[in-house]
Formats: C-alpha cells, sequence, structure tokens
C-alpha cells in the first residue's frame, strides 16, 4: 500500500486531468453505493464518507473542518484528513491520501466540470468570493475548463485574506485584483465562484448580468446560504452535482422552503449532464446556478483517478 502526501497529490492530479476523469466516471459508473456520518460540535464538523462501486473500488475519507484553524498560531488548515482507497473485489487496501489536498481538488474539479456544462463559452471574468484554502483551487479548475477566462477578480471581508491569494496565484503567472466591493464586483462577472460559511447571502441576484454561471460551494449546513432569492429566481436553469443531500445546504433547502423554488426546478445533476440526458445551458443570456455540494462519490472518483496516474507512473 502508498501513501501520498499533499505534494504528490499535486503533481498528480493536475485539473485538466481530474476534471476529465470526474466527467467519464460521471457519464460511465453511476451513483455508488453511499454512507455518511457527520457529527458536529462549536461549528467543528467531523465527516466519515464511504462510497463503494461494486467490483471497482471503495473509498472511505475521515476528514474534520475546523473553521477557526486559520486564526491559531501557527496556523492549521481548516479542512484535514485521510482518504484511504481499497480494491472493490478484495477488499485490499490500495492507498492513503491527504485527505485536505484531495478535498479541495475534488471540490474545484467538481464545480468546474459543472461550469463545462452551465457557464458560457466565452466567459472571461471569474470572481472568486471567500479567501480561504479552496479560493485558489477555484481559479485554477474554472481556468482548466474555460480557458478564456482572463481576467480573475476575489473578494473576502479581510482584504489581507484576498490578498494573500492573489500573492499565491501570481507565483502561478496568475494576475488577480483584489475588489474593495463585492457590488460592483458582481456586476463585472461571468462566473461567481462562492467558497464561504456565510449564513446571509452575499450574492445578489438582482446584479448579476444575463448570461452569469453562479457556483455555490461553500453552504454545507441547512443554516448557511450564499446566495439570494434573486439569484434563484433569476436563473434558467438550477443543477447539483447530485440531488442526494439537498436538504443539507441552506442554498436549496432555503428557498425550498420559502417558496421561491421547489425541488423540481433542478433541472439537473452531474450524471445526467455528463450522460447526455440533459444538455445543460441553452441560451447566451441564460443566468445558470450550479450547487456543489460534494459527496463521497467525488472522493472515490477522485481517488480512482489519483491511483490511475500513480499506476501509469
Amino acid at each position: 500500500m502508498i501513501h501520498l502526501d499533499a505534494g504528490r497529490i499535486r503533481e498528480l492530479l493536475d485539473y485538466p486531468y481530474l476534471v476529465e476523469a470526474l466527467r467519464s466516471a460521471h457519464a460511465e459508473q453511476g451513483m455508488p453505493l453511499l454512507d455518511r456520518r457527520i457529527t458536529d460540535a462549536d461549528r467543528n464538523t467531523f465527516v466519515n464518507l464511504t462510497a463503494w462501486s461494486p467490483g471497482r473500488a471503495i473509498a472511505v475519507k475521515l476528514v474534520g473542518v475546523f473553521p477557526e484553524n486559520a486564526g491559531r498560531s501557527p496556523p492549521e488548515p481548516s479542512i484535514q484528513g485521510i482518504v484511504v482507497l481499497f480494491d472493490g473485489r478484495t477488499g485490499r487496501a490500495l492507498m492513503t491520501s491527504d485527505g485536505a489536498e484531495m478535498t479541495y481538488r475534488k471540490t474545484a474539479a467538481d464545480s468546474a466540470l459543472g461550469a463545462s456544462f452551465l457557464a458560457r463559452r466565452d466567459a472571461r471574468v471569474l470572481l472568486v468570493i471567500g479567501a480561504g484554502g479552496l479560493a485558489p483551487h477555484m481559479v485554477r479548475a474554472h481556468r482548466a475548463v474555460r480557458p478564456g477566462l482572463d481576467r480573475f477578480l476575489i473578494w473576502n471581508r479581510s482584504p489581507e485574506k484576498a490578498m494573500a491569494v492573489a500573492r499565491e496565484l501570481s507565483n502561478e503567472g496568475i494576475a488577480v485584483e483584489v475588489q474593495a466591493s463585492l457590488h460592483d464586483a458582481l456586476g463585472m462577472a461571468d462566473i461567481v465562484s462562492s467558497v464561504t460559511m456565510a449564513t446571509a447571502p452575499l450574492i445578489k441576484g438582482a446584479l448579476l448580468r444575463p448570461g452569469t454561471h453562479v457556483d455555490l460551494v461553500g453552504s454545507y449546513l441547512p443554516d448557511m446560504l450564499e446566495a439570494d432569492d434573486d439569484v434563484m429566481s433569476r436563473s434558467a436553469l438550477i443543477c447539483m452535482d447530485t440531488r442526494e443531500g439537498h436538504d443539507c445546504t441552506g442554498d436549496i433547502i432555503q428557498p425550498i422552503k420559502s417558496g421561491v423554488i421547489r425541488f423540481e426546478d433542478i433541472r439537473a445533476d452531474l450524471f445526467e449532464l455528463a450522460t447526455g440526458a440533459h444538455t445543460g445551458r441553452a441560451s447566451d443570456s441564460d443566468i445558470t446556478v450550479f450547487k456543489n455540494i460534494g459527496g463521497g462519490h467525488l472522493d472515490l472518483f477522485t481517488a480512482m483517478a489519483l491511483h490511475r496516474r500513480v499506476a501509469e507512473e
């Protein structure tokens, strides 16, 4: 059995490769068997996710989400854990990998795969809301599916944290503009990717231009909310990575409860988009929404892609 640390994962799982691996897995494998256990304490969360594709592979992720870690001295990642891959035929352990890096990459690639179906092909301006560990990954992943992106904006309540993300990406030759006004930035964006833990909506639908794609990532609890009702009511197409677990995210369950949308208004998930059962964006003027919930199946697909890369080497 092998172990891959964060640095090795970064070398092997580049975003063009990972997004295409997720696309193929959604088109060819179908939804694995899933088990999900979540324990919460003092706004911290520990997650145990199991995904089993019979005859192929099993992945188990043990990961904690501790939002206050960034404020510790010295700072620690807010997401930490491990992903274990097993042979789906024999149960033999094959690989362990760093849980934080795997989570960042599968989450960003999940959103990028959604954008490949829902964002305009001529999109040029990406706005990232939030400056946590996921923020630079969202820039890298969206660039993989929309190479025409040539302007990158970031907004965060703490401008200093936004500047830190901009500096990190500048080392990779990506110029990022820190925005003082979220109001103004929303009106400039072709793609809005939100990776916050907001409990009050930051994205105002009235400010979005026709044709904008909204990528909602941060809301993973029912009381979390990144987009207001106008985002949902103006959207011509609402999709999710999977409808399973829709009630865990305030971005979906709150507008359903208030009557702004119905569950039936979620038109497609990534399995339907990847197989062509739904064609995705229909018009360049449509506002589209993708809710990135995550899930153990994505950890399985990502771990399988990583193991294939190791085998190739």
